[in-house]
């Protein structure tokens, strides 16, 4: 009889123990770890997707392209949240020289240590580390800003620009114009910086026109 107390002040704590847990299961967490489950990695399908630069020079201009290596899109629900990119660097191409040769040279010294030295650094990358929501985008607007982390010949260096994104959970698409400084990544071939006579000078800045498109790509959100 000296152990009732004891014992009904044991079955009393399990009893409310076993409350807590079921009422902690009954309500979805609002903590980081159920924010995580939530998120859907969308894998970018890099046939479809482009990545056009141009690169501006004392009395003329470049443009050509670069390649995807591989990349996803983090969306939760119809929000992006996140992603993270490879660019294959040795795919570099021109595309405004028609002559064979003289297209061969631009693109070979572009790949060597006077620009992305690509031997050595054949593959650069971003991270995305946040994203904030335009409020009230105009249509066909950019609807987000993007800030990551961009590397280029081993150089990392945080970047932000506006992007317009579409989502529709299964698939992904992202439309951005990017604008860099070279100098910042270590190319500094015939910069301004660096007392180039005028007429030799190439641009500091040169820009990437960017179109993803992920997971159900072969569905053009756009038509929606």
């Amino acid at each position: 009889m000296k152990n009732y107390p004891v014992l009904l002040s044991a079955l009393a704590l399990a009893a409310m123990l076993q409350s807590s847990n079921v009422a902690a299961t009954d309500k979805p967490s609002t903590g980081s770890v159920t924010a995580a489950a939530a998120v859907t990695s969308l894998p970018v399908n890099t046939a479809a997707s482009t990545m056009t630069w141009n690169a501006k020079k004392f009395g003329g201009e470049h443009s050509g392209t670069v390649q995807l290596a591989n990349g996803t899109l983090d969306v939760n629900g119809r929000k992006l949240v996140g992603g993270s990119f490879e660019v294959d660097m040795t795919s570099i191409t021109d595309t405004d020289i028609t002559n064979p040769e003289f297209n061969k040279k631009l693109t070979d010294h572009l790949k060597s240590e006077d620009f992305f030295s690509v031997d050595k650094n054949p593959v650069s990358t971003f991270k995305i580390t946040k994203v904030t929501p335009i409020a009230k985008p105009k249509a066909g607007a950019p609807n987000y800003t993007i800030t990551g982390d961009l590397t280029i010949k081993g150089i990392t260096n945080a970047i932000t620009f506006p992007a317009t994104v579409r989502i529709d959970g299964k698939s992904a698409e992202a439309d951005a114009k990017i604008e860099l400084d070279r100098t910042k990544w270590d190319i500094k071939y015939r910069s301004g910086m660096l007392g180039t006579a005028a007429d030799k000078v190439i641009d500091d800045t040169f820009t990437i026109d960017l179109k993803l498109k992920a997971g159900a790509a072969a569905q053009s959100l756009g038509s929606k």
